[in-house]
């Protein structure tokens, strides 16, 4: 009898397994799929990392057939329809990638930014925007192995940004209804004014801030974000333009020329753009024509002048008798070592990073 039982055993066995296939033949072959298209799908990604975006394309199309809940693939696929500049095909892809996994960010940031960037749907860029601001992620911190809070953090940020800049081009579309216009600038001041509650330290956020209040005509607070600005990056010649351009409509015209003048020579050194150094040229000339009809400045300008004309011939002589005793014509200059360079760079950063105009955007309760 045992060895009877002991044959029948494997007989048994097999017979259970094909019962359980029979029974479960649609399951089996969903998983049977889903290993086809996870493998097509990794063939996608060694394509997309040797930049074989057509091949990419083909392979995560094949993945995604078999087995559509691949989000990462998706995802993938949006960025490549970015790049070939179809972005129907990317939204698409990025819907499909948050659908399969909501709480992709990054999917949802990049839908954002494209409705909104390329395609003027700013309402539905906006609502992404919304979904990353609510969506609650469960924070981890392992210190030195793993820290989640510092990216959630971020996107939030980043999302209030973007929903900042959306708002702002909604009001540019809004026509000649002046009410749509004032409401949805609102609506982009209120949003930066959150992205910096979350990182204080952006640039970008800053300068938008100050951009959008400059177009809300509230120049006070545009000052003050754009030297907020300016703190923050003193070598970026936008902030220093549109301050430059702020003085000027408030008739501060020696302290635009100072302004537009450190954005010119930012733009001549940094910014490899014709049309933004034409620009800045342009104010910069127009500032300068404000700045010689103003009869203040004229009469302090020819002070200043004869004033410097008086101590020229004295000031040479006592410097050429100070570099003489200094053995300044007989000994070769030292080379510049690394110090003296850092220094260099401490004192432009210094000079292009102070905000001297500061004072005309102080409330009068402040000075009381």
């Amino acid at each position: 009898m045992k060895k009877l039982l002991k044959a029948l055993f494997p007989i048994v066995v097999i017979a259970l397994i094909a019962v359980a296939i029979y029974f479960n033949q649609s399951f089996i072959k969903a998983q049977y799929r889903k290993a086809q298209g996870v493998f097509y799908v990794f063939q996608g990604d060694e394509a997309f990392r040797r930049m074989d975006m057509i091949g990419a394309i083909k392979k995560y199309k094949k993945g995604l057939n078999l087995y559509p809940k691949h989000y990462s693939a998706w995802y993938n696929l949006g960025n490549i329809y970015v790049a070939y500049e179809d972005y129907y095909s990317a939204l698409y892809a990025y819907s499909q990638a948050f659908k399969y996994n909501p709480k992709l960010m990054t999917a949802r940031m990049n839908y954002g930014i494209v409705a909104s960037s390329k395609l003027g749907d700013f309402d539905n860029s906006i609502e992404q925007y919304k979904e990353i601001i609510k969506t609650e992620r469960k924070l981890i911190s392992i210190p030195t192995i793993f820290d989640n809070k510092y990216s959630t953090k971020e996107n939030k940020a980043i999302a209030y940004y973007n929903m900042g800049l959306s708002y702002r081009m909604k009001s540019l579309y809004a026509g000649d209804d002046w009410e749509k216009q004032r409401r949805f600038l609102s609506e982009a001041i209120r949003s930066y004014q959150k992205s910096l509650k979350i990182s204080p330290k952006r640039y970008d956020t800053w300068f938008n801030l100050g951009f959008a209040y400059q177009i809300s005509d509230n120049y006070l607070e545009a000052g003050r974000c754009y030297c907020q600005a300016i703190k923050l990056q003193p070598l970026s010649y936008e902030a220093h333009f549109n301050l430059a351009v702020l003085l000027r409509r408030m008739r501060h015209y020696k302290e635009s020329y100072d302004e537009i003048e450190k954005a010119s020579i930012l733009v001549t050194a940094l910014e490899d753009t014709p049309a933004a150094q034409q620009y800045v040229a342009i104010v910069m000339n127009d500032i300068t024509k404000n700045l010689y009809q103003n009869e203040h400045y004229r009469t302090q300008l020819k002070d200043t002048l004869a004033s410097e004309k008086a101590q020229t011939e004295e000031h040479i002589e006592k410097e050429q008798k100070d570099k003489a005793k200094k053995g300044f014509f007989s000994k070769k200059k030292k080379a510049k070592t690394k110090k003296d360079k850092k220094k260099e760079e401490d004192a432009l950063l210094r000079n292009f990073g102070v905000c001297p105009s500061m004072e005309y955007f102080t409330y009068s309760d402040e000075e009381d």
